[in-house]
């Protein structure tokens, strides 16, 4: 084998865990300790910049830092932990050398460890595993550390993958160690361990330059920006390049600007070269998995396969009787299919298909959290749009019929363990594992077809009041289950438009939940709770009370009303039938019919 190039004054590194393992506490630590963050009173999770992954406490979209550690520049990927953003994984680590594997040392190995560490196997990179939050009551970080080993082991890693390196770290409390004994100094066991054990970038900056773009960014005045890193030769601004597509078309444009990390920032520079994660602008065609070339060697660099999507939902512009009366900007389809089509661009998880009505699209991707984000995402930003009940999406390999299953972990208290294996079953699952946890709650491991757990996430809740955990990721696809069950109340249908009237709600709250509050806008074919009857059952929420100048004690009883729940994203996702849409703008989530008449809907229950 010829001897290859190394950058001995870089290392790139991911950072890859289950959610909530504390992968964005632990770059904290490290911006801290290499002072490439100053830090205010109270800020955390600096790299989770996004609202909604404040909001949500998790990281959705992967981002770069650099810092500088004796001599060496770092360049550092935090992931997300989630499982329904996996893409971002997959494209990440193509850009590194070396990962560094969070494992909670209370937890142990969860799912999407096992998915993460998978992918990074599988291209051949040497994880070194860190034992996180140490400083957490009831560890133990010795048993977590085999239960790895066996994943390692079950996962098929070669020999000198096994030879993995073990820190224990707190990033919290912003500690490392080697061993569980030595005491509690900084950070420098760990970063002394990523220079010691990740091998610099190959790259020869004699060759022509190549880089692989595995990101975009947009920029409103330098337009579409590509990120990757670049394996060969070296770039500087001004200087001419080929765009090498998938399919083999090429387009010649020229560098105009130029961008690298430092701590958080990005800084314009007038030269990168081989091992740099950079940012390039000027070419305005560029996709995720594009190469990047020299005009004198424009070869297509290999892209790392992404996982399928899983399920799908169908998009459209709002059509309600209140569409554009809660303050939306982008109402017709034209704008939906310009956004998706931009996402589809910048997230390659996605997928999105025009659908033979021309104002609906068909919108794929890895799972309900995965699509539940970019909805909200867009009613952030304007959009007034509707959407169907997720559906997974089935395959067919010669004769049979395949569908998805996810591999779920559930952590319960032992009194709800029995309701919650039957809901299981009732959903066709299988039970792999029931151990116990340290801390006495049961943990029940199977696999189930993602069709049984749309809608089961709310139901858990609702059974282990509130107490009840659950994480999944995808496992493969396997032969068609069958009929799943379905949700067994119906719903109540406002009959016509108006203001909801509290005397009106007061008497059909006895039928089941109520989703409006008194004086909100509803419109004949909206949801405005539940029927536990079993089904759907039309009224009138705008009735008034029948005023009289007679005073009578019995009639005038006092109206009290159950709080209406508060709506939620994933709630209506989940809950919705699939003769229902979610109306989603961006003061309001609301439920209705897909048929808003009851004329239609017989018409359509007619016609099957």
């Amino acid at each position: 084998m010829p001897h290859q190039k190394r950058r001995k004054d870089v290392r790139n590194v991911a950072i890859i865990a289950h959610v909530d393992h504390g992968k964005t506490t632990l770059v904290d630590a490290l911006l801290k300790q290499t002072g490439a963050h100053v830090f205010r009173d109270g800020e955390t999770a600096i790299m989770d910049s996004n609202p909604l992954e404040k909001e949500r406490g998790i990281t959705i979209f992967s981002k770069n830092a650099s810092i500088m550690w004796r001599d060496v520049q770092l360049n550092i990927v935090d992931t997300p932990g989630h499982a329904d953003f996996g893409s971002e994984v997959e494209r990440i680590l193509k850009m590194v050398d070396g990962v560094l594997l969070l494992v909670d040392a209370f937890e142990g190995p969860m799912p999407q460890t096992k998915f993460v560490l998978k992918k990074s196997l599988e291209l051949h990179l040497k994880p070194i595993v860190v034992i996180n939050k140490i400083d957490r009551p009831n560890t133990r970080p010795k048993e977590v550390a085999e239960m790895t080993f066996d994943l390692f082991c079950e996962l098929n890693a070669s020999d000198e993958q096994l030879d993995f390196p073990i820190v224990y770290a707190s990033g919290k409390d912003g500690y490392s160690r080697l061993e569980l004994d030595d005491a509690d100094t900084d950070m420098t066991p760990l970063l002394d361990t990523v220079l010691r054990r990740v091998l610099p970038p190959v790259g020869d900056v004699d060759q022509p330059f190549r880089m692989l773009v595995t990101m975009l960014d947009y920029d409103n005045y330098v337009g579409r920006i590509a990120v990757g890193r670049i394996f060969h030769g070296k770039i500087t601004p001004n200087e001419p390049i080929v765009l090498v597509k998938r399919d083999g078309h090429h387009e010649r444009g020229r560098v105009t600007k130029i961008l690298k990390y430092r701590g958080l920032r990005q800084m314009e520079v007038d030269v990168a070269m081989a091992g740099d994660i950079v940012s390039l602008a000027g070419m305005e065609n560029v996709k995720v998995g594009s190469t990047l070339a020299a005009p004198e060697n424009p070869e297509l660099l290999p892209m790392v396969t992404i996982d399928e999507p899983t399920i799908s939902m169908n998009f459209a512009h709002n059509t309600s009787p209140l569409a554009g009366k809660d303050g939306g900007r982008f109402l017709t389809s034209r704008h939906i299919r310009e956004r998706l089509k931009h996402e589809a661009m910048v997230n390659v998880g996605v997928r999105v298909e025009e659908t033979a009505s021309g104002d609906r699209f068909k919108v794929s991707g890895r799972g309900e959290l995965h699509l539940s984000i970019l909805i909200e995402t867009m009613r952030r930003e304007g959009y007034e749009l509707e959407v169907s009940r997720p559906e997974v999406i089935l395959k067919k390999v010669d004769d049979d019929v395949l569908e998805p299953v996810e591999e779920v972990v559930i952590e319960v208290d032992p009194e709800y363990q029995g309701p919650v294996m039957q809901a299981i079953g009732e959903r066709k699952g299988e039970v792999n594992n029931i151990t116990m946890s340290a801390v006495g709650t049961v943990r029940l491991e199977f696999y189930i077809a993602t069709r049984a757990l749309i809608g089961f996430r709310s139901e858990l809740l609702m059974m282990t009041r509130g107490t009840g955990i659950m994480y999944q990721n995808f496992y493969q696809y396997q032969g068609f289950k069958g009929e799943m069950p379905s949700r067994q109340t119906g719903v109540m249908v406002s009959m016509s438009g108006g203001k909801a009237v509290s005397y009106a709600l007061w008497g059909l709250q006895e039928r089941g939940e109520i989703f409006t509050p008194p004086g909100d806008d509803l419109y004949e074919g909206m949801i405005i709770g539940v029927n536990n009857k079993g089904s759907d059952l039309v009224v009138n929420a705008v009735r008034e009370k029948k005023l009289t100048n007679i005073r009578a004690a019995g009639s005038d009883q006092a109206i009290q009303l159950t709080p209406p729940r508060e709506m939620t994203l994933e709630f209506a996702l989940e809950f919705i039938a699939d003769d229902e849409l979610v109306e989603v703008t961006p003061k309001s989530i609301r439920l209705r019919k897909l048929h808003l008449t009851e004329n239609e809907r017989k018409l359509a229950a007619k016609r099957g």
